[in-house]
């Protein structure tokens, strides 16, 4: 199988259920945003720093997987035939930053992000996270999308911040406070 199909070269790309929609639809930008965070959950796996989060680090993109399935789907009757996390994963991931928010001192002030790779690339997945999370939200205006997605996303996001700042107490890394 070919990779390349020249049908998108019109500026169009087709849903799961095969609809064509432009390439900058609500919808593609939600579910192409989700896909980019995926990659870079992708990335903070590859890091030897997070080798003891690895299987957690999966199940959470394959938690985003099952989300860009329903986002990818153009018929509401699509949706609920995937499978979706459910309310059990924002408990897992609650646990997960309660679990790592333990060890760190309190935090009073913002923080720019950087000083460390591993810190840089979670505050940049944090970003994503929050991106994917604003289309989704802006999608959901107009086409209704399963709760579960946006509030993973949102727990998501704060998982990402708490691990930044994990990693950072772990390698060593002064967070550097904003100065206003």
């Amino acid at each position: 199988m070919k990779i390349y199909t020249r049908t998108g070269d019109d500026g169009t790309t087709s849903l799961s259920g095969g609809r064509r929609v432009p390439k900058f639809y609500i919808r593609v930008e939600a579910y192409g945003s989700v896909d980019e965070l995926i990659s870079w959950i992708g990335m903070l796996r590859s890091c030897p720093e997070n080798e003891k989060r690895t299987k957690f680090l999966i199940q959470i993109q394959n938690n985003l997987m099952s989300c860009t399935a329903v986002l990818s789907s153009g018929k509401e009757e699509d949706k609920g035939g995937k499978i979706i996390p459910d309310n059990k994963w924002i408990s897992i991931m609650e646990k997960e930053i309660d679990e790592m928010e333990q060890s760190l001192p309190l935090l009073e002030k913002f923080i720019l992000p950087g000083g460390n790779q591993i810190v840089s690339y979670c505050h940049i997945a944090r970003c994503v996270c929050r991106r994917a999370e604003r289309a989704v939200l802006k999608l959901n205006e107009t086409e209704k999308i399963p709760e579960i997605i946006y509030k993973y996303l949102n727990r998501l996001s704060d998982y990402l911040f708490i691990l930044s700042r994990k990693l950072s107490l772990e390698l060593d890394n002064e967070d550097i406070k904003w100065i206003i």
